[in-house]
């Protein structure tokens, strides 16, 4: 079935968005290259790759504004600039990304994009700067004719064509000869210089292109391959009585950034090839091109993130297939132990279990990315709210190979994005406090991701001045969030905890960066919503660190069932401390509170049928009184209660799935599943029901 133009249109705005972000995001990192390094040029040949790359498909897809500035971006990405303005090169290329980001927002959207007129006099400001004037350049010149005005402006093709020659070890010149005013038929002086030319190399370029244009042209430019020595050129150039002047200038290698990114991708390919086959010999330029681009184009494959999300809803309803079938079997086999074919169910089901296992794993990790690209946008961030605040501050990152579910991956930009700010803003002191204290002036903030268990933990740290415990109790008070009475018998975690509360902040004024008392409590929302936890500690004068801690993947988990009331319930077992089992008398009431005395700590017990909203999706009778119960002791950060169950289930691997907020309004279920045999299993948000005992009980009632 042939496509019909607007679909392939959609599907080409799709794939120019997808890249023109990466490009993006190659922006800012080259731009904050460039303020350290300005006279970096490899650095300047990535970020002109990137320009052009954005310059070209925004044209492809009909951004004209877009790739109009872009162009005019190229013309200030050159050596010669650079060397005269580095640092004001780094400005444009910072200024650009957020102008280029602003517009393709605004095309996503089909809306209006925003000007670019105040970047297009950034760039014409720099372009006719005094201190934009071209020094010397990389070009060997040779002849009288230096001063002839030349522009050598070669088309795409050509300059690839330049390109190539030079990487073949040719020598290539452009070429300006002045036709002499007096001579009186241009068109035959113009077929003469032709004749020289094609008679001395290959002719890659010439302008004018024929003879009828050459009647008016006083300068004739042309693009030369060729083995003789700029001396022998100009010796030949110099016509009598047709050409009166010759400028010659040899052209550098690699004239053309995308023909060096490709040939870097070939060596390296080559390489690789040689690595893995030694005693084969080197591979000619023709193969060596033919196997890196097969190679490329074979090993990279972009795959639309709902896709990958359909197939993993697919692996899961296998999964309970899979529940269903092993269900029965043991049905059957109570019912046909002796029974030949039982032995060959049990055998077919053994292997379709390890294939299906196989196929989880693999989609798994088709849904894993590295956290590196969460945290490449940081240094940016840095770089900003720094220059805002009026402080040094540098980035450290680790871990960025960790592995995360994209989707997790997603929902953690918000809050990081917050925390990272915060800790430049709040966290790191003012210099002149930092060189009174003994600390370097350049303060630190550091990101790290690291595995703890089914867990990934991302850390935001800073060497700053850390925060007052006895400070956030006055700040609480003072804001009306908790009681004078009730603030001192808080504990110096659960003072710290006040950070995430709404309209609370450290920030002695409103900034543009921060004070207005939002932003950490949107942290704890979106762990709770990913159902993960974020813990704080800090040293008063060393700093602060948050840590986040969130599930590796949200799509399937391993659970503790439970039955509660005759309803089913499902823990995840990474939340579990232990199990204990106790009898009715040891429950006791303290101030309404059902204690347990466990060990050397007091321990809340929580009755899920009790919970609000919980009780009238777990409708069931009331579940008879019994001498002996189960306490699941479940951990959440720092937090520990015990949820008294009636009896337990066992571990199961789960599928979750969403429940419409029509069947299910409470944020104490963060989901459901269902059993081989049709069993609804609700699937417990064990933050949020930490946070919930945190508002409904005193702080120290839950151990």
């Amino acid at each position: 079935m042939t496509r019909q133009p607007e679909d392939r249109g959609a599907e080409l705005r799709a794939l120019f968005f997808e890249s023109a972000y990466e490009l993006l995001q190659a922006l800012n990192e080259g731009g904050l290259q460039l303020e350290t390094h300005p006279r970096d040029e490899e650095v300047l040949r990535g970020v002109r790759r990137a320009v052009h790359t954005l310059k070209g498909d925004a044209a492809a897809c009909g951004f004209a504004q877009l790739s109009e500035l872009a162009h005019a971006l190229e013309e200030v990405l050159t050596p010669e600039i650079v060397e005269s303005r580095g640092t004001g090169i780094a400005e444009i290329v910072l200024s650009a990304a957020d102008v280029f980001g602003a517009m393709l927002f605004a095309h996503e959207r089909n809306s209006e994009p925003p000007s670019g007129a105040p970047l297009q006099k950034m760039i014409r400001d720099l372009l006719e700067g005094p201190a934009a004037k071209k020094g010397p350049t990389a070009h060997d010149s040779l002849g009288s004719g230096s001063q002839i005005a030349a522009k050598f402006a070669w088309t795409e093709y050509e300059q690839l064509m330049i390109s190539e020659a030079v990487h073949r070890g040719e020598s290539v010149y452009n070429l300006a000869l002045r036709v002499d005013p007096n001579s009186v038929m241009r068109a035959a002086a113009f077929q003469l210089i032709r004749n020289v030319l094609h008679g001395s190399g290959t002719v890659i370029a010439l302008r004018p292109e024929d003879n009828i244009a050459a009647a008016t042209v006083e300068v004739v430019e042309a693009a030369l391959a060729t083995n003789l020595s700029a001396e022998v050129m100009a010796q030949r150039c110099r016509i009598p009585a047709i050409v009166s002047d010759v400028r010659i200038e040899r052209t550098a290698a690699g004239a053309l950034a995308e023909h060096e990114l490709l040939d870097d991708l070939l060596e390296v390919q080559a390489n690789l090839a040689h690595a893995e086959h030694p005693d084969d010999p080197a591979p000619g330029p023709g193969n060596a091109i033919g196997a890196a681009v097969t190679a490329i184009t074979e090993t990279s494959l972009r795959v639309d993130a709902a896709r990958i999300d359909a197939v993993m809803n697919l692996v899961g309803e296998l999964i309970i297939g899979r529940s269903m079938l092993n269900r029965t079997l043991t049905e059957f086999d109570k019912k046909h132990a002796r029974d030949p074919v039982r032995a060959k169910l049990a055998d077919a089901m053994a292997f379709q279990t390890r294939v299906l296992d196989e196929l989880h794993k693999c989609v798994l990790k088709i849904r894993m990315v590295p956290v590196e690209q969460l945290f490449r946008r940081f240094p940016r961030v840095v770089r900003d709210v720094a220059k805002q605040c009026g402080k040094d501050v540098a980035l450290q990152v680790a871990g960025q190979n960790t592995d995360l579910d994209k989707g997790i991956l997603d929902s953690l930009a918000e809050p990081l994005m917050h925390l990272v700010r915060n800790a430049v803003d709040h966290g790191i002191d003012p210099v002149d406090e930092r060189v009174a204290a003994g600390k370097p002036a350049r303060g630190t903030v550091f990101l790290n991701a690291y595995h703890q268990g089914a867990q990934v933990v991302i850390e935001v740290r800073d060497d700053g001045r850390g925060m007052d415990i006895n400070k956030l109790r006055a700040q609480a008070v003072e804001k009306a969030i908790l009681r004078q009475d009730d603030a001192t018998r808080l504990s110096e975690q659960e003072v710290l905890n006040l950070i995430f509360e709404p309209g609370f902040t450290t920030a002695a004024a409103v900034t543009e960066v921060s004070g207005r008392g939002v932003g950490m409590d949107v942290v704890r929302s979106a762990m709770g919503k990913l159902k993960g936890t974020v813990h704080v500690s800090t040293q008063l004068g060393k700093g602060t660190t948050i840590q986040l801690r969130a599930p590796l993947t949200l799509a399937s988990i391993q659970t503790l069932l439970f039955r509660v009331g005759g309803r089913l319930f499902a823990v995840p077992l990474s939340s579990v401390v232990e199990i204990t089992r106790i009898r009715e008398e040891e429950i006791h009431m303290v101030d309404q509170r059902e204690i347990l005395r466990l060990r050397d700590q007091l321990l809340t017990l929580v009755r899920l049928n009790r919970l609000d909203h919980i009780h009238a999706v777990a409708a069931s009778p009331a579940s008879p009184t019994k001498k002996t119960r189960f306490v699941i002791v479940i951990g959440a950060a720092e937090k520990r209660f015990g949820l008294l169950v009636d009896s337990l289930v066992g571990e199961e691997e789960l599928v979750i799935k969403a429940l419409p907020s029509d069947i299910v309004s409470s944020d104490l279920v963060s989901g459901a599943s269902i059993l081989g045999d049709g069993t609804v299993v609700l699937i417990l948000n064990v933050p949020a029901v930490v946070s919930r005992f945190s508002k409904a009980l005193p702080m120290e009632a839950i151990a």
